[in-house]
């Protein structure tokens, strides 16, 4: 299955607009710093129609070498959780087929 990329988003722009190659990378990094900079400053980010990205913290925990199969602590830490917003939800869902969890490929 192919990756979307910076790339590829800012390849989009540019057929899409008619924006220079060089303008529509920087608008995919802006873009991008700027949604990093409201997650490190603590606030959640809410793009309507297709997600939200929320930060969680993560106590310390027991984990496990998985080679030595020795204990070792997993340290406290921040992450940042993605949640899918209803209307992409919606959208994959038509696309990928629901037929027993399983991916189904159709023909529209």
């Amino acid at each position: 299955m192919p990756t979307l990329t910076k790339a590829d988003l800012a390849k989009f722009l540019d057929e899409q607009i008619g924006l220079t190659n060089r303008e529509a990378k920087e608008i995919v990094e802006l873009f991008f710093q700027y949604i990093s900079e409201a997650l490190i400053k603590g606030k959640q980010v809410k793009i309507s129609g297709f997600g939200n990205f929320t930060l969680h913290d993560k106590k310390e925990r027991p984990g496990r070498n998985p080679r030595t199969g020795e204990e070792v602590p997993v340290s406290a830490r921040r992450v940042v959780t993605f949640h899918v917003g209803q209307k992409l939800k919606v959208r994959v869902e038509k696309f990928a087929g629901k037929e027993g969890g399983k991916h189904v490929e159709r023909d529209e």
